[in-house]
């Protein structure tokens, strides 16, 4: 029987504890500045996965003293609907972050409801402007999963400069945003996806392994090289033989934890600290609107 050698980076614990910090902060605040930060989470429609995402989000915002400004529309609401509420949130004083919950109904454009989110508000991230600034590596809000990946790395004070880093995956989401935080902080960057050829030969290279591809257990023990970093980001719901659902990511986590020196479990990675970035977004864009 193979014995688990790698150590685990627990995003669940991290989450907590920057929960916490981020809790001090706005107590020691709300009373000098006379509000608590607002986010306001738009979701449409009622897909399950995403009304438990949103429903997670409210009560992370409650346990660290953000106000829930969330509002829950009908499938059927018009693109223009849409459109007015988000302008209506970018004027308002008491609303610090901005989010649409992803997926949309098919009839509703995604990329255009957020080009409508004044960038400093764009609590996700993922606003032009501030994908802009990411690339410029100037200051501004950052995409939470892979802002949440740098931040556990940094806590289990794990060396990248120099290193080569592999990122399977190239979304707007998580892939290009990723690879660009990684260059910031001077690793050797690599990004593969689904053409990419002699994947495992990449892959074995890698000293830090970052698997963003939404396909379960899509990374195996011989694509990793001995003693590697494997960050598994993606969260793919899959039901067994009984019909049991569990969670899975991307990597074969039994199988590469024999291989590799630290990896993320799934559940308890990096889901936790996407919504802890999430509230460290709005929590910056309150402090920067407030002159704190």
């Amino acid at each position: 029987m193979n014995i688990q050698t790698a150590k685990i980076l627990d995003g669940k614990a991290l989450a907590d504890k920057i929960q916490q910090e981020l809790s001090e902060t706005i107590s020691k605040l709300q009373s000098k500045i006379g509000r608590s930060p607002g986010l306001a989470v738009l979701m449409v429609g009622d897909n399950p996965a995403s009304a438990a995402y949103v429903r997670n989000k409210e009560k992370s915002c409650a346990k660290v003293g953000i106000t829930s400004f969330g509002k829950h529309f009908p499938t059927e609401t018009s693109q223009t609907e849409l459109e007015e509420v988000i302008a209506q949130l970018n004027a308002d004083d008491q609303v610090d972050g901005i989010l649409v919950q992803l997926p949309l109904p098919n009839h509703l454009d995604a990329v255009s409801l957020l080009h409508q989110i004044a960038p400093d508000k764009d609590a996700d991230g993922l606003h032009p402007v501030n994908l802009g600034r990411l690339v410029r590596g100037e200051t501004g809000l950052r995409s939470c999963t892979p802002a949440g990946v740098m931040r556990l790395l940094a806590e289990y004070r794990i060396p990248l400069q120099g290193k080569k880093a592999v990122v399977v995956g190239r979304s707007i989401l998580v892939g290009k945003p990723m690879a660009l935080m990684l260059l910031a902080a001077n690793a050797t960057v690599t990004i593969a996806h689904s053409k990419t050829q002699d994947l495992q030969d990449i892959t074995k290279d890698a000293d830090i392994l970052i698997a963003a591809t939404g396909i379960p257990g899509m990374i195996n023990a011989q694509m990793v090289k001995p003693g590697a970093v494997v960050v598994d980001v993606g969260i793919n719901r899959v039901t067994d033989s009984n019909g049991k659902s569990r969670l899975v990511g991307d990597v074969q986590f039994e199988a590469i934890a024999n291989v590799a020196e630290y990896i993320t479990p799934v559940p308890g990675g990096i889901g936790p600290m996407t919504v802890a970035m999430l509230l460290q977004n709005t929590v910056s864009s309150y402090l920067q609107t407030t002159g704190n």
